[in-house]
């Protein structure tokens, strides 16, 4: 390695920890101001160490049924878009049918179009259906654009995985619903639990698109706009600092998890190598 080679390589590191401290640097802001001791409306400036907002989180009813709101719509809005969107990407991945070509460029139709033209198209929808916005809609409007990241999801995942582990199975007698019980679905579990966790972050963020077909319905973003007018309160930093502490949390589960059952794999690989390293040197 040259010195030029070293020095490529610390300025590289050297940028990408600059870039990463410019996009969490935001995160930092939202956690260390739900300890603000703000003596006003205005959570803006620094004026003290406090542990008072996270005692009472709740203590503003709007921004509590808000926060409901979000949790409601994005767990509904997961459920459903996840479900759908696995059984697109196994139908576009291990099957040939008419029309196949177009399936895929419509599920990549809604990534590519801005919210304010989705969310104004479907609020036309809704009028020209005599649908009342409100809570079903902003449900409706969040798994449309959530199928297409979870197709987008479970797709990698279906693509990258050997399609023989399935055909053995069924070869072994399992028909095709045990098979992806047993088989596909455990294979594929990483990529949907990724897939769900984007869909209820994308859900929980949303502010463009539920804002054409909130209605009378406040969500979470919906409020903290709002609520800039009048004062941000210290609330809404302890709410989304607990929403990133929980998704933390779920994402090291989830590791730890992943490493727990590389472990065992190759535990059980070290079980098997000796028989079959004995039965090859006996043949």
């Amino acid at each position: 390695m040259t010195r030029w080679d070293a020095w490529r390589g610390r300025l590289l590191g050297l940028w990408a920890g600059l870039a990463l401290l410019y996009l969490f640097i935001p995160i930092f802001i939202v956690v260390l101001f739900s300890f603000n001791d703000n003596k006003g409306r205005f959570n803006f400036t620094w004026q003290g160490f406090t542990l008072r907002h996270w005692a009472h989180p709740f203590q503003n009813p709007d921004l509590a049924t808000a926060f409901k709101n979000s949790l409601l719509i994005a767990g509904i809005s997961t459920a459903i878009a996840t479900a759908l969107g696995t059984f697109i990407a196994l139908a576009l991945v291990r099957y040939s049918f008419r029309g196949r070509t177009a399936t895929d460029f419509f599920i990549f139709l809604p990534l590519a179009t801005p919210e304010v033209v989705l969310g104004a198209a479907l609020l036309g929808l809704f009028l020209t259906m005599n649908i009342t916005t409100g809570f079903v809609t902003i449900v409706i409007a969040h798994v449309m654009f959530n199928v297409s990241y979870v197709v987008v999801t479970v797709k990698a995942r279906l693509e990258g995985m050997d399609q023989h582990i399935e055909e053995a199975a069924m070869d072994l007698g399992a028909n095709e619903l045990t098979t992806f019980r047993k088989v596909t679905l455990p294979l594929i579990a990483p990529g949907v639990a990724a897939a769900a966790l984007l869909a209820a972050a994308l859900s929980v963020d949303d502010y463009v698109i539920t804002s054409f077909n909130a209605g009378q319905t406040q969500t979470f973003p919906l409020f903290i706009y709002g609520a800039t007018r009048q004062g941000v309160p210290a609330e809404v930093n302890v709410l989304a600092s607990g929403l990133l502490f929980v998704v933390l949390a779920l994402l090291g589960l989830n590791l730890i998890a992943q490493r727990a059952r590389g472990r065992r794999e190759a535990r059980a690989l070290s079980a098997i190598a000796p028989p079959l390293s004995g039965a090859t040197a006996n043949a």
